[in-house]
Order: structure tokens, then sequence, then C-alpha cells
């Protein structure tokens, strides 16, 4: 049984996907992309096709963590929508193939930007980009969650007081030092956690520019990747999230847009994007917009916090970046204390 998070048995891949995805013609090879930090992801290539196969890390997770196979339900269901997504080819749950579900989805061939100030990409083609992001947002939003058969895909009830509920257990169990911040954080987001006002939909729960994939002729969006938060909750937090992402530092550390000239970069304001984005789904002004951008931060200081746990026990995806994420908690913590104040 294969448990290497950095490489693939391809004897035991090659042999499995041979009798449960017809006319994969080998030999296959794998190559294991360096972004993300939660679930191993490989490109495989054959001499006709490319492929991706997406898997659970193996040894001992949090419950509902790296939920592959939530993912590979979602991005199924969202087939022909108008939220784009790679094209779903095979489930495995038989974790003794190589350790760990997987499963594996067309590869999709394009751009993807590392960095929401595209210092890649032409200042006339920066808006056009943004645009089609928050069009996608807008869509994802907007999707029938009962005729995509995705009305049981998250519990009914506040979908904040779920999330923070959470969320704060799954920091706890991968705790490694008090940071009295988080505690702060977490003590005045059950405080102010708004009435439920019966937004619900599907969201997808790390909704940013780095997990999307554009044409290379154009600005259009052809996947949005990464489902594993994904659930039915309150499209807020998604927004909140993009707007998160960009109050970030410039650059690989941050990936955010903090202090950047956005108006000569072509690149719209927190402001702008967000009634963007009402005016797409024909909303009112969003009130109380600093609890949500609050909740983001404390969702992901969470999160990193678990980056953090795996980095020390010797399980994360990229140790040496690991750690280097898991480093922040106490930054992303102190900056949801200051959205909420």
């Amino acid at each position: 049984m294969k448990t290497d998070t950095q490489n693939l048995d391809l004897v035991a891949v090659t042999t499995y996907l041979s009798d449960h995805l017809p006319g994969l013609d080998g030999p296959i090879t794998a190559s294991k992309f360096q972004q993300g930090q939660s679930n191993p992801t490989f490109l495989l290539q054959t001499p006709t096709k490319r492929l991706v196969l997406r898997r659970k890390p193996p040894g001992q997770l949090l419950k509902s963590a790296h939920a592959v196979d939530r993912e590979f339900r979602v991005q199924s269901a969202l087939a022909n929508s108008d939220v784009p997504v790679a094209k779903m080819l095979h489930l495995c749950h038989d974790e003794s193939v190589i350790g760990s579900m997987f499963y594996v989805m067309e590869h999709v061939d394009g751009r993807n930007f590392g960095f929401p100030h595209l210092p890649d990409v032409p200042v006339s083609e920066r808006t056009a980009i943004m645009t089609e992001m928050n069009r996608v947002l807008a869509a994802l939003h907007d999707i029938d969650i009962e005729q995509r058969a995705l009305t049981d895909y998250g519990p009914p009830g506040n979908y904040f007081e779920r999330q923070i509920n959470r969320w704060s257990k799954q920091y706890r169990a991968s705790e490694t030092e008090t940071i009295p911040a988080m505690d702060r954080l977490i003590a005045m987001l059950i405080e102010q956690i708004p009435a439920d006002d019966g937004q619900r939909g599907l969201v997808h729960g790390d909704y940013r520019i780095d997990n999307m994939i554009f044409a290379q002729d154009n600005t259009d969006c052809l996947a949005v990747l990464d489902w594993e938060l994904s659930t039915i909750g309150h499209p807020f937090a998604d927004l909140a999230a993009v707007i998160m992402q960009w109050q970030m530092p410039v650059g690989a550390e941050g990936r955010g847009l903090e202090g950047a000239d956005r108006k000569a970069l072509g690149l719209p304001s927190d402001a702008d994007f967000i009634a963007q984005y009402c005016d797409r789904r024909r909303l009112p002004q969003i009130e109380n917009f600093g609890f949500y951008l609050s909740f983001c931060f404390f969702r992901m200081a969470a999160i990193i916090q678990g980056v953090r746990k795996r980095a020390l026990s010797g399980n994360a995806s990229n140790p040496e970046r690991a750690a280097k994420i898991g480093a922040k908690v106490p930054l992303f913590a102190q900056r949801g204390v200051d959205a909420l104040r």
C-alpha cells in the first residue's frame, strides 16, 4: 500500500484506471502540483491524454476534512451550468489502491494566475478577468441547488453559527499553542452572529483567483478548482473571502492587494467588486460586512492551523511551505479581530 504524499504507485494507478476508464492507454507518468496544502494533486500523462488525480492525504486526519468525494460530487453536479468546472471521470473509494480515496478528472488547459494583481497580464485584460471572476461568483450563488440535487449537500440552520462551531472544533483539535487573538476572535464572533436572513445556496469555501483556470486566448473562466470546503451555506462568506484575500500583502507570502494602486493596475476596489456582485444578484447594499470579513479571517486561521499541525507531525503535502503558512495563524486571527471592530 502506497502512502507517500509526494509520489504515486503508478503500477497500481495504471492497473486500476485501465479497468475503470475505458480507452485509457498507458504508460502513465505522474508529476505533483506544488500549489495547495490540503489534498495532494497530480498531473497524469499518457501518450494521448492528460488527466488530474486528486487524493486524500494519508495518516490520521481531522473528521470531515479532505473530503475528495464531496469535491467529486459537487463538480459532477455543476456540469453544463454557468459555473465552469473540470469534467469528472471517476471516484475511487477503495483506499487499498494507493492508500487513500482519490478521484480523476480531465485536465483543463488554460491560464492560472497565482496573484490577484495579475503581474503577467496586460493591464488591458485585468479588468475583464476580474469581471469574469465576479460573474462566476454570482452565477455560483444563483445555482438552483434543488435542480442540481444538492439540497442535502449541507445541513440546514444558520450557516455562520454552524461554521464557527465547526471550525472552532477543528482549530482546537489541531491547536499547538495558545494564541490569544484567536481565542478572542472566536468569542467575539459567537457574540455577533447576525440573524439568519434566509439566504441559502451553494458556496465554494475558498473562492480566489488562484483556484480558477482561464482560457489561453481570452478572459473566459474555464474551470473553478479546489471544492474541498464547498457546502450549502451563505453566499456572503464567499464574497468576503475574496475581499479578505485582497487585504493581505502583495506577493508570494500574502497573495493579496494590500497597498496596491488598483486603479493604475486596472483592478477593482473592494467596494466596486461588492457593488458589481450585488448588482448581478439584484441585492441591496450588504450591511455589517465586517462580520463576514472577520469570519473569513477566522476560518482561514483555523485552516492554516491544521496545515501547521500536519507540518509538525510530518504529514504535510509540502512540509516547508506548510510550516511558513502555519506561522501566520496569529496574523489572520488579529485581522479578524480588527475587522469586527
